[in-house]
């Protein structure tokens, strides 16, 4: 009877739920959807599409004109992809991750008393990858040139009306920009003023930048009048910028200012395309990139969840909250220890990982009275037919694989940061922004862009702001043996985007920026829309919680800067009274915000009708336009 009881009061719950109003309306499309951080960057996807473009071509253009804004990202920073090819009926992962350059060694930045590569500055970067990811979508996926897919963002670069939010971020950095004499130049237009950065609706121009992007589109130009393909001519725009002049300019006033990328770094990097992860999760195919990024979190968390009734405990009850707190914390344990470059040596036990009996195992550690702070990493190997090279390095570090025992975290693990609370919350959402493109065509586009954030440092005289991801790799192999920086290696990032199929058909696209958050929201987001029947919109903004019982990716150069904070979780301000108080008593401990969607933006399929639904949430500056 108490079961039946609560059953219905959840089926009411998540009724009335649906119905309240969104504070943004659901956008609804049947020929196209763009949805990204910026509204700028929104209009400069639907100017493509308006000219015949698709999806691709109009994501193309969506990150070309948020790289050119600043605030979350720069040209000189990392794009990860997710497609959906409508022809062949797969999805395609495209990995545009920077590498470590020539010298990033462990020992390099030791000698520099660091204990995490550097957050800021000419030794944060890794080699830029969105220029050439960008264009390797466009050259197999798109079918415009890139002088047309570049045009929004070059008529950016040539001046526009600056948001104060990027503003305003230069205006509080401003001390920082003027150690680097390129970034100076660029942002603080108004030098020995009392506000030195431009004001919000200021013409901001770049021009330097737009040098850049003419060069580009110019040796795309040029090959096509001679005669060359659309692939090759946009070969010829790839080969400029990192092998060419631009090559040239970048790798000089890199290490003008102390960096260590060389042309032959800049040379040897290329995007790769691959093939995505994926589970099924009551009958839904869902995608991530490979565990160079932390996109398997979400796919290890959902095989957890698999064994319990969500539906049944309740939106956000106190054991939804908690049954969803712990399996995030039993996968990012995981995450923590065991993910890392894919291509590069160690081979990271993915198949182990992803396996259902290992997450029913996992799932097994869940405590239901109380929040466990003690959860470490777990043995995959044996879920595929290994033995655990690192079981000494696990003992060394204090956890225990005995699965009939309790794994425990060592005392380090367990400490508390001494920083501020407003550092800790910075470091944990940092950068980034996501775009979103569908079209009736069939192709869907899901894209993470990240790096070269404000405050930025400018390569030479290039415009182009330089990559801060060095700092996700650790220099500590008991932390992670997989993600120990090295020259050609990749780090292992937050960057998540994601695609959904369902009946082999394109169900749900959705990406989100903040950091360690990510796969955090992007879960609870799908749980909203498959556990509680929430329309995309409503999934958007409804309210989620976040765990940093954690290690930070990114920010900070000590292990206090980025030490989990075991049972720290963070609620809405509506959280009832009760919940509130009923965590309490399980060893949590709260804080809250008036949003904690995550800025998510999505595109639901509605193949009954043949329309597309985009979502965008009322967290940040995310906008979307659908036709």
């Amino acid at each position: 009877m108490k079961r039946l009881s609560a059953l219905l009061i959840s089926i009411c719950f998540t009724l009335s739920l649906s119905a309240q109003p969104t504070q943004k309306p659901m956008l609804y499309g049947s020929n196209w959807m763009a949805i990204t951080g910026k509204p700028m960057a929104a209009t400069a996807g639907s100017m493509i599409f308006q000219q015949g473009g698709n999806a691709v071509d109009a994501a193309c253009a969506m990150l070309a004109a948020a790289c050119t804004m600043w605030d979350t990202l720069s040209w000189g920073g990392e794009t990860q992809a997710l497609i959906y090819d409508p022809k062949t009926k797969k999805v395609i992962a495209i990995n545009a991750m920077g590498f470590a350059p020539t010298g990033a060694t462990v020992q390099y930045f030791k000698n520099k008393g660091y204990n995490f590569p550097p957050e800021y500055g000419p030794l944060a970067a890794t080699t830029p990858g969105t220029p050439g990811g960008l264009i390797y979508m466009l050259m197999n996926y798109g079918t415009m040139s890139l002088k047309q897919v570049l045009a929004p963002a070059m008529h950016m670069a040539a001046g526009y009306a600056i948001e104060a939010q990027a503003a305003n971020t230069m205006e509080r950095d401003k001390e920082m920009l003027k150690q680097w004499p390129y970034s100076k130049k660029v942002f603080l237009t108004h030098p020995g003023e009392k506000r030195e950065a431009p004001e919000p609706g200021e013409i901001f121009a770049q021009k330097d930048l737009l040098a850049t992007l003419t060069k580009m589109v110019d040796a795309e130009q040029t090959a096509l009048k001679e005669g060359r393909s659309r692939k090759q001519a946009l070969m010829a725009a790839y080969n400029r910028f990192y092998k060419g002049d631009i090559a040239r300019e970048f790798v000089r006033g890199c290490q003008e200012q102390g960096g260590l990328i060389t042309l032959q770094d800049l040379a040897n990097w290329k995007p790769i395309e691959e093939e995505p992860l994926k589970v099924n999760y009551k009958g839904i195919d869902v995608y991530k990139l490979q565990q160079w990024t932390q996109g398997p979190v979400m796919l290890q968390a959902l095989n957890i969840l698999e064994n319990f009734d969500l539906k049944s405990m309740g939106y956000n009850s106190t054991k939804y909250i908690h049954t969803v707190y712990q399996a995030m914390n039993l996968a990012f344990a995981d995450r923590d220890f065991y993910y890392g470059d894919s291509y590069a040596t160690p081979r990271e036990p993915i198949q182990g990982l992803l396996s259902k009996d290992y997450a029913k195992q996992r799932s097994a550690l869940i405590q239901f009275d109380k929040n466990d702070p003690k959860i470490g990493p777990g043995n995959p190997y044996p879920f595929e037919g290994k033995m655990n090279p690192y079981i000494d390095l696990l003992k060394k570090r204090g956890f225990e694989l005995d699965t009939t025992k309790r794994n425990f975290a060592p005392r380090h693990d367990l400490g508390m940061s001494h920083t501020s609370e407003d550092l800790y919350h910075d470091r944990l959402w940092r950068g980034t922004t996501s775009v979103e493109a569908a079209d009736k065509e069939g192709w869907v586009v899901s894209i993470t862009p990240s790096g070269g954030w404000l405050p930025a440092c400018i390569a030479g005289n290039t415009g182009i702001g330089m990559s801060q991801r060095m700092q996700s790799f650790v220099l500590d192999s008991t932390l992670n043996p997989f993600n120990v920086v090295a020259p050609g290696k990749r780090p292992r990032v937050t960057l998540s985007p994601s695609l959904f199929l369902k009946d082999g058909r394109p169900f749900l696209s959705a990406a989100v920026q903040g950091g360690d958050t990510q796969d955090q929201n992007l879960l609870q987001f799908f749980l909203n829309i498959v556990e509680f029947g929430m329309p995309v919109q409503k999934a958007t903004e409804a309210a989620n919680f976040n765990t940093n019982q954690l290690w930070l990716s990114l920010g900070g150069t000590k292990m206090a800067d980025r030490e989990p904070k075991p049972g720290q979780i963070l609620l809405n301000s509506n959280t009832p009274e009760s919940v509130r108080n009923e965590l309490k008593k399980m060893g949590y401990n709260l804080s809250f915000a008036d949003r904690t969607s995550g800025p998510i933006n999505a595109v639901y399929f509605d193949w009954k009708h043949g329309s597309l639904w985009g979502g965008s949430s009322n967290h940040g500056e995310d906008y979307g336009i659908g036709w």
